[in-house]
């Protein structure tokens, strides 16, 4: 036992990969309903933290493994879904030209970028509780925005490695026991 993680852990971790991906893609592009990410963040820890131990046939062993399994697999899942996430909103904002549709009043006029952000926000009635923030123009509305993203992808690493801590601990409890399995009895063959 040289390894940090278990194999099973370590293929976990490419489970949480796979299903960050699919979280973000689901719910900040096709459905742009963000909160739906930070929702899920935990309940995906969970199960990738349940799953590192599963995968790793953790009938038996210390405590300490099955912890640092599910934290991992719950980690890398955090991890992927806060990088997703970040660099969706960074796409997104760098390449803002203002354009709203004609129902919505029509494009904004503004630089692309930090600036047609801003002029969002102000358009969506936001602009008091901007300047209540000390936010007055899109340098500081720059400045604005990545704090709340860097406090979005720490609450999704946060959230989704809690998770995984509560997966393993849920696996240690309930975990199959060694021997167990062997002294069941086996149903008799078919024809019998």
């Amino acid at each position: 036992m040289t390894r940090i993680v278990d194999r099973g852990a370590a293929t976990a971790g490419w489970v949480g990969v796979g299903m960050a991906v699919v979280i973000v893609i689901s719910f900040l592009l096709v459905i742009p309903i963000e909160p739906l990410v930070w929702y899920l963040a935990l309940p995906g820890g969970l199960l990738v933290g349940y799953y590192a131990n599963q995968r790793s046939d953790r009938r038996a062993g210390p405590w300490a493994r099955i912890v640092v399994n599910g934290l991992f697999a719950g980690l890398v899942t955090g991890l992927t879904l806060a990088l997703l996430v970040v660099a969706v909103k960074g796409l997104f904002f760098v390449a803002d030209n203002g354009y709203r549709d004609a129902s919505a009043g029509g494009s904004l006029t503004c630089q692309p970028g930090a600036a047609c952000v801003y002029e969002r926000y102000l358009a969506d009635g936001r602009g008091r509780e901007l300047a209540a923030q000390g936010v007055t123009d899109a340098e500081s509305f720059g400045r604005f925005y990545w704090r709340q993203q860097a406090a979005t992808a720490g609450l999704l690493v946060g959230l989704s490695g809690a998770g995984g801590l509560g997966g393993a601990v849920l696996y240690g409890l309930f975990r199959p026991r060694p021997g167990r399995d062997a002294a069941a009895p086996s149903a008799p063959a078919a024809g019998s």
